[in-house]
């Protein structure tokens, strides 16, 4: 990356509403975050496409939308359970379909507990990666017949190459890498995991998605960017090694925060 880099955000349909001018005036891309909720997902979602594709007349970044995730996980043991993440994750590659995107979010797996444990049990690294093909394999063949990428996001993660290899055993180009950089800041700050930058350095060029967000190291804060002790520069200049093209998406919890953040990454000489 030898420009600096332009920041998108993750909105909902009525925060892009707010923020439309902002996210027009560069090819920002775009994360909309309507559609993980399951009874978004079971009910009537194509209004809510219908309004953001007319909010998106002129857009020239990427978009794509945070799949579901509340509830579950990828590597359920429960055979019911699987057929339900299943029918979700299909549920939101059908929403991206619609709206054109190009990435969908799936929360990793991993969590401290396995840090310390997955060692402990003969083949339990191997049997989590079975158990994630179970449950997310046809939703792989979907996003590669529409052409999306599935990128698996560090929640608990204190190994930041864990989900690299489940990544990598689907041997697709539908399944990438995603960084949150709170969560990893948590990580680092509370469980003695590396520091965020070392995180896109494992990453590499499977990186294609990161979320945004500063923190304090001890919760997920999803504060302004600035507002927290996430290290930018070594993160930024992590970034900057990388061919891969990775979205970068501002995710806040307060949309207020979002033109500050890239003023503040602009101030820094960072980002755009």
């Amino acid at each position: 990356m030898t420009d600096l880099p332009i920041l998108g955000a993750a909105l909902t349909v009525d925060a892009l509403e707010t923020h439309r001018n902002l996210m027009l005036d560069k090819p920002r891309d775009l994360e909309l975050q309507d559609f993980w909720p399951a009874e978004v997902l079971n009910g009537d979602w194509k209004p809510i496409v219908e309004k953001a594709r007319k909010l998106l007349d002129g857009h020239q970044g990427r978009v794509g939308i945070h799949g579901p995730f509340l509830g579950f996980t990828v590597d359920s043991m429960d055979v019911d359970v699987r057929e339900i993440v299943r029918k979700r994750l299909l549920q939101g590659l059908e929403v991206c379909e619609a709206l054109g995107g190009t990435h969908m979010v799936v929360h990793s797996p991993y969590t401290t507990w396995d840090f310390n444990n997955l060692d402990n049990y003969e083949n339990a690294r191997q049997r989590k990666i079975e158990l994630c093909h179970l449950t997310m394999s046809d939703a792989v063949k979907r996003a590669e017949d529409i052409g999306c990428e599935l990128v698996i996001e560090n929640i608990e993660d204190k190994d930041p190459y864990a989900r690299i290899e489940l990544a990598e055993s689907f041997g697709s180009q539908a399944v990438k890498v995603s960084i949150d950089t709170g969560h990893a800041h948590y990580a680092h700050g509370t469980t003695g995991a590396p520091p965020v930058d070392y995180y896109v350095r494992a990453a590499g060029n499977r990186l294609r998605h990161i979320h945004l967000q500063d923190a304090d190291g001890y919760a997920d804060r999803h504060w302004t960017l600035g507002q927290g002790t996430i290290n930018w520069h070594s993160v930024f200049d992590a970034l900057s090694k990388l061919e891969s093209d990775p979205r970068l998406i501002i995710e806040l919890r307060d949309h207020s925060g979002l033109p500050a953040s890239i003023a503040n990454m602009a101030a820094l000489g960072l980002a755009q």
